[in-house]
């Protein structure tokens, strides 16, 4: 199982620190943020007009009335205008809320997908080493999970609150405008709900928090399964994966439910202390009431006003529940994005002298020639993979290197191309150290066809030409034909056009491998790399395609890592490599008259062709 420590140490970044990031998302849309601002603001001064015009009715209509002191029917036409005119409220209302949701959910929607381009593209361009200690399932919860958690505190969070704290605002001020006393009094209970809200932060805060990482597992494991499903099956592992995903899918039910403990006591606390603070509005006003200090409907607006206090003092810290979510997925997306991409290109590139010369007639592209200086390569700590690698590729040679498996081919094929970045030494494409290439010019030069095909889903056309549109329709033919691929794409009822499900589902080895030869082909590229790409593909099918192998590599630089040896016997120079090291270098048949390593891997492989040769 992949591992998940980077997940378990989440630094705890500051609240405030990390809402000023998250606004910053906001100022591409800050005029209708402006606009969402004035609404809900004008908004929430216009609910303070209900409680008002109930005092207005009980003190100046309804007491009156039942008085005596004022006729019944002039009562009756001024507490019509007072319901027609909080009718009339309530329409503002709900004209104000629709605009005001919309342009709150558009701004919510707009910053979600700033966010998830601004993610994707850090994660086209990071350096493959990120990749080795990260799973895709942990990456695809940044980019899904984490975004939503956002999207709740662009709609509903930091605006609203900003109304919420006008509604208290205004509500206070009509307490205190009506009777100072009375206010004060309904005041006692803060003291409560703000020890109780620092409670419930400190807790939510931590649930969130496990929330967030306990779902991360489950997704990362859910997509290696998933994409492992034919394994697992082949090897009965079916009880086993589901035992682990119980573990883990129990591990995420229980941060569940120890964060619902935190709102299970948090509300039904809120709501008792708001119950004690009308409590004693009632006592208190009750008693004003009777001694004549204040009139009735001005304790019945007070109690409204109350609810006007309360709900939005509710509101807030639901919405704190929104912030500290976003909080704990912004730390992660944040992590995300201020990963260092320690594989950058150079602030100065430089080009090479012969390919500065001739920049017109070469496309801005590389000559071909490699060379490894005294390169020393790890991927962790000093557990060496390559060891005072030395050799030189001219322009044009082709270069085949053997091995044992972990010997170092593919190593060296990656570090060509800037994967990963070398110890010791010095690697130079035409001379220069490409560590001093732009990375973009540099990977320009190279077309990988690996044993591995990925095919991305689409169709046949788009494969070859991966969103090249240099590359058009007729190359993309032409060059299926020179691999022999056309032979199937040319069957096919779409061809060209055919669909291609995720990963080639539906097509064979062999055909995946042909497309992949296509695709190198019409790019056209300076240096060509092979990598163990005839090792899937049958005898007949390796048959076809070696002779447009071979016209693939005329004018090229083409580095080859072959388990056959077969398939490498014309290319210009062997090289051998043992545990890191190179042992032997030289053509096919000086590599066999030297009868060192060279020569003992191509007799076990004759034998063995022989034998299976014998057994047909």
């Amino acid at each position: 199982m992949a591992d998940h420590h980077e997940e378990e140490q989440l630094g705890k970044l500051y609240d405030a620190r990390a809402a000023r990031r998250l606004i910053r998302y906001l100022m591409p849309y800050r005029r209708v943020v402006i606009v969402a601002l004035v609404l809900t603001v004008g908004l929430n001064l216009v609910r303070q007009v209900g409680p008002l015009l109930t005092k207005w009715a009980i003190d100046d209509y309804v007491k009156p009335a039942s008085e005596g002191a004022m006729g019944l029917d002039q009562a009756f036409r001024g507490i019509t205008i007072l319901s027609v005119v909080y009718i009339l409220s309530l329409a503002v209302t709900l004209g104000v809320g629709y605009f005001q949701d919309v342009l709150l959910n558009t701004i919510g929607q707009r910053v979600m997908y700033d966010l998830r381009e601004q993610i994707f593209a850090k994660l086209q361009s990071i350096e493959v080493a990120f990749y080795d200690s990260n799973p895709v399932g942990r990456l695809i919860t940044r980019l899904t999970t984490d975004v939503d958690a956002l999207n709740e505190l662009f709609t509903s969070g930091l605006v609203e609150v900003l109304g919420d704290v006008v509604l208290i605002a205004g509500a206070l001020g009509m307490m205190f405008y009506f009777d100072w006393r009375l206010a004060i009094v309904s005041l006692t209970v803060v003291p409560l709900l703000i020890a109780a809200t620092a409670w419930f932060r400190r807790g939510a805060r931590e649930g969130f928090r496990q929330v967030r990482t306990k779902i991360a597992r489950l997704n990362a494991f859910t997509q290696e399964h998933i994409s492992g499903a034919q394994t697992v099956q082949l090897f009965n592992r079916e009880r086993k994966a589901l035992a682990q995903f119980s573990d883990i899918n129990a591990a995420h039910l229980k941060a569940n439910i120890d964060t619902i403990f935190y709102y299970a006591v948090f509300y039904p606390l809120v709501n008792l202390i708001s119950a004690i603070g009308i409590a004693a509005i009632v006592w208190y006003g009750g008693g004003q009431v009777i001694q004549n200090a204040i009139t009735i409907g001005t304790l019945v607006a007070f109690l409204q006003y109350t609810q006007r206090l309360w709900q939005p003092i509710q509101d807030i810290s639901d919405k704190y529940n929104v912030f500290q979510a976003a909080v704990v997925a912004s730390e992660r997306i944040f992590r995300l994005l201020d990963s260092e991409d320690k594989i950058t290109s150079p602030e100065h590139p430089r080009l090479p002298e012969t390919l500065a010369e001739s920049l017109i007639a070469t496309d801005g592209r590389a000559i071909g020639r490699i060379e490894f200086r005294n390169v020393w390569f790890a991927y962790k700590d000093e557990d060496w993979v390559l060891k005072d690698i030395s050799f030189t590729v001219e322009p044009g040679e082709s270069v085949a290197f053997v091995g044992a498996t972990g010997s170092g081919k593919t190593t060296i094929t990656n570090l060509l191309m800037r994967f990963y970045d070398i110890q010791r030494g010095e690697i130079l494409l035409d001379g220069v150290d490409i560590r001093h290439w732009d990375l973009r010019k540099l990977r320009e030069n190279f077309a990988v066809v690996l044993q591995d095909v990925f095919l991305f889903s689409g169709d046949i056309a788009g494969n070859i030409r991966l969103g090249n549109e240099t590359i058009g329709e007729s190359r993309v033919e032409w060059a299926a034909r020179e691999v022999r691929a056309s032979n199937f794409i040319e069957k096919l009822p779409d061809r060209y056009a055919a669909k291609v499900w995720e990963r080639g589902a539906g097509f064979s080895v062999g055909q995946k491998q042909l497309i992949s030869f296509a695709r190198a082909l019409a790019f056209d590229p300076r240096i060509l790399i092979l990598d163990e790409a005839t090792s899937s593909i049958d005898t007949e099918t390796e048959q076809l395609i070696q002779q447009a192998i071979e016209r693939l590599m005329v004018g090229r630089t083409s580095l080859v890592i072959a388990h056959r040896l077969s398939t490498i016997q014309r290319v210009n120079k062997i090289i051998v490599l043992h545990k890191g090291e190179i042992r032997e270098m030289g053509s096919h048949q000086e590599l066999l008259a030297h009868r060192g390593v060279y020569y003992k891997l191509y007799q076990l492989q004759y034998k063995e062709q022989a034998l299976v040769a014998a057994s047909d």
